[in-house]
């Protein structure tokens, strides 16, 4: 168990950032980006690469993320590992000083990135003892407070992380989503090309955001498919109206209750449409809600890329991306489904079909950005699901 310091005087005189709790617990380090307060959820993810793509995924929103690689910083930044043009997440936590770039791709040290986008950290860190203290006790609130001068008022952030909400409740797909449609045609990078358009749609898929990462665009775009974008709170008869292929729900931040009070009737609209259906992460829980399954807070949550999953429908396992602090429940999932994907970690329920319609839905991210692409197939499944349920 963490002990809580009773002295809040700074252990050495050039400490200018903390880490404070809601317990009272206190990490002290040194500032790194823009010099303010920020308070969030403190979680950890176990990724060795992509922190810019972390960082700019929505589905972080409201949270404060623990980087437990010592090295970040080591590949810079740059325009095209975004997966949204503003910061999702709410701050970050390392070890090390932030590493040097040397990589032919970095334009930017990640310090000035942060600091142009007004994001705020603390280096400096043991961030195996704050891994520990999230893993015993679950994810906590805290603050970040990064102070030049050095001064903190510990007791009022303190208070501040103690009074912090929380996720629970929280509707946050609102806050990150589109606020009007758009149009998506461009396909993953490669090395020699770096990002081309699609030239010859085979599809039409609208996509819901809730907070959606690029390169889950990307990877449908690559399919042959163009892409509407629509905002979280577009009514089922306005998608419709589109004549999509399929419909596709996306990933995002926040409690799926929550968001599922106004996102729930419009997917049991769409279900009745019976065009195929695809969604991950937040999508998928909300997809589960709809059909009459619970989710639930998870006590530290899923956050990292070696993460591995059973498929049911092939036998194999693949090593996936994962990104979530709410679960569904498997033993509330109707006989209207099955299960399709299995956490080997702790057997929770990563995936779920729909007997009888062209809908299935995954809460790991085949997208990758960061990590493995082992579940890539699950979007050229979701192309064939398309293509067959056209010639029907």
């Amino acid at each position: 168990m963490t002990r809580k310091p009773t002295n809040h005087t700074p252990p050495h005189k050039d400490i200018t950032a903390v880490l404070v709790l809601g317990d009272g617990s206190l990490f002290w380090g040194y500032g790194i980006g823009a010099a303010q307060d920020i308070v969030g959820e403190v979680c950890f993810n176990t990724s060795i690469t992509g922190y810019q793509e972390i960082l700019t995924d929505p589905s972080y929103a409201g949270q404060i993320i623990t980087f437990t690689f010592p090295h970040i910083g080591n590949v810079g930044t740059n325009e095209d590992d975004l997966e949204s043009l503003g910061t999702a997440a709410r701050g970050l936590v390392v070890r090390e000083d932030i590493t040097n770039p040397s990589n032919f791709r970095n334009r930017l040290h990640l310090n000035d990135w942060c600091c142009k986008r007004g994001l705020v950290g603390i280096s400096g860190v043991d961030t195996r003892r704050l891994t520990r203290h999230i893993r015993l006790n679950g994810a906590p609130n805290g603050v970040i407070s990064h102070r030049p001068d050095g001064k903190f008022d510990i007791p009022a952030l303190i208070a501040q992380a103690a009074g912090w909400s929380g996720l629970e409740d929280m509707d946050l797909a609102g806050e990150v989503s589109c606020t009007e449609n758009y149009t998506w045609d461009e396909v993953r990078w490669s090395l020699d090309h770096g990002y081309q358009n699609l030239d010859a749609p085979k599809v039409h898929i609208v996509a819901v955001d809730y907070g959606i990462k690029r390169n889950i665009l990307r990877c449908l775009a690559t399919t042959g498919a163009k892409i509407t974008v629509v905002p979280a709170t577009t009514s089922a008869q306005d998608i419709l109206s589109l004549k999509p292929d399929g419909i596709f729900l996306s990933n995002g931040p926040g409690d799926p209750a929550a968001t599922g009070k106004y996102a729930i009737a419009i997917i049991q609209e769409l279900l009745n449409s019976n065009i195929p259906l695809f969604g991950i992460c937040l999508g998928y829980q909300i997809l589960a809600l709809a059909i009459g399954a619970k989710t639930k807070k998870m006590h530290q949550g899923h956050r990292g890329a070696n993460h591995p999953v059973m498929d049911y429908n092939t036998d194999k396992v693949e090593i996936t991306s994962m990104n979530h602090g709410f679960m569904v429940d498997k033993d509330t999932l109707p006989n209207t489904a099955k299960i399709s994907h299995i956490s080997l970690f702790d057997q929770t329920l990563c995936g779920f079909e729909l007997l009888g319609k062209p809908v299935f839905a995954v809460q790991h991210h085949p997208e990758a950005s960061p990590g493995p692409q082992d579940s890539h197939y699950l979007f050229d499944r979701f192309m064939e699901m398309i293509e067959k349920h056209a010639k029907t």
